[in-house]
């Protein structure tokens, strides 16, 4: 399978705004931030002196003993008892701004097209579902790199099963590849239809 360096010429006809200033920059790093910030779970939590199982019974009198007087066993100073602001189920997700992702799109693209990582191809496919295929055919796309993103507007199943045991390579359609998937591999290969796809996108 024959690949070509995508230029910025090629991309400017396919309606892709290549941004070559430090226009974005911040976009991108909002909208990552929020992209990571949207997978956290939030779901650690501790339990209070309020909610921790044990007696509310006064563990000695308040006078006489000698000791520092007490009123619960639960008290955060002691062993087993509650814990003070500590972590408790919360969101973490941030909300971005259409605008705002789609400049850190265009950003994180332009920054991927202009440091000639990206590759055009017309079309990727492989026949039979087997991953030594599919490796031999992205090897011979870039001439073998460790993390690679394929982006086209669909694959077939042949093509899904084959590429599902590389770990190292992420198959996305156009409709779905974000901004932190285009800074996470060291080389894209794009389809044409896909990289048709991706203009409309930007344009929307």
């Amino acid at each position: 399978m024959s690949a070509t360096i995508l230029t910025a010429d090629a991309a400017k006809k396919a309606k892709i705004e290549i941004i070559t200033d430090g226009k974005g920059t911040q976009a991108v790093h909002d909208v990552v931030v929020a992209m990571r910030a949207n997978r956290r779970s939030g779901t650690a939590s501790v339990k209070t002196k309020a909610t921790v199982n044990l007696s509310g019974k006064k563990p000695w009198k308040q006078k006489g003993t000698g000791r520092a007087r007490a009123g619960y066993a639960s008290s955060p100073v002691w062993s087993g008892g509650g814990v003070v602001h500590g972590p408790h189920p919360r969101s973490y997700a941030k909300n971005t701004p259409k605008a705002v992702k789609r400049l850190a799109f265009r950003k994180a693209l332009s920054a991927r097209i202009l440091s000639g990582d990206v590759l055009i191809v017309d079309s990727f496919e492989v026949k039979s579902p087997k991953t030594k295929e599919f490796v031999s055919l992205v090897t011979g796309a870039h001439g073998g790199v460790r993390r690679t993103l394929i982006v086209s507007t669909k694959f077939s199943e042949p093509t899904l099963l084959a590429g599902r045991n590389v770990a190292s390579d992420l198959l996305m359609t156009a409709a779905e590849v974000n901004t932190e998937n285009l800074l996470a591999f060291d080389k894209i290969i794009i389809t044409k239809d896909a990289l048709e796809a991706l203009g409309n996108r930007l344009q929307g």
